[in-house]
């Protein structure tokens, strides 16, 4: 569990206040990065597997009968929500048959739910040493930061702008799930228990 001396120093890093830091934490994870089991949270995603196959030479479609639950071409809501139900870590397991870095690219991961292709920006090298850290809160704690400052979304954080950090975190149809609404309302919450 995150102290409140490391999300002070993780603030301090991004120049932002605290509540700004809790409020992406308990949106994307409900301020926790871990499973019971002690595992990362992670959600794998089946539009971006697609993607990160097509990325390494393989052609998704050929592959998709047996694999609908972790390979699809785009996100549907009323399509996909269902796997979202299942198992995280069985889904990853059988994309990781299929392509390993592309399946652990494909996965959102800890507290912060950041995405495994985004493991450069976070500070890593590889997806790997990427998915490594994510064993450590306080490793999830500094990949956002890495993140948020390496993308420029800090910015949003400092000035509260819920709607352009929710639109850069997490795409054009953060609206779809009031993201921006859902941080603000976080925010205001961790705010209120520094008063």
């Amino acid at each position: 569990m995150l102290t409140e001396h490391q999300y002070g120093d993780a603030a301090k890093l991004i120049a932002c206040d605290v509540p700004s830091v809790k409020a992406v934490a308990q949106v994307e994870a409900n301020g926790n990065g871990f499973l019971k089991d002690g595992r990362p949270k992670i959600l794998f995603e089946g539009h971006v597997f697609w993607k990160q196959l097509l990325k390494n030479g393989i052609d998704p479609q050929s592959i998709q009968v047996g694999n609908e639950d972790i390979l699809y071409p785009v996100w549907d809501p009323a399509k996909v929500r269902k796997y979202y139900n299942m198992d995280q870590y069985a889904r990853l397991e059988k994309a990781k048959q299929i392509n390993e870095d592309a399946a652990l690219k494909s996965a959102s991961w800890g507290a912060f739910q950041i995405m495994g292709f985004n493991y450069a920006a976070c500070g890593y090298n590889s997806v790997q040493n990427f998915v490594d850290a994510q064993s450590d809160d306080y490793n999830q704690l500094l990949s956002f930061c890495n993140y948020i400052k390496k993308v420029h979304l800090n910015v949003n954080l400092q000035h509260q702008d819920w709607k352009g950090f929710a639109r850069g975190y997490n795409g054009p149809d953060y609206w779809k799930n009031q993201y921006d609404i859902k941080l603000k309302n976080a925010y205001d919450g961790f705010k209120n228990q520094i008063i």
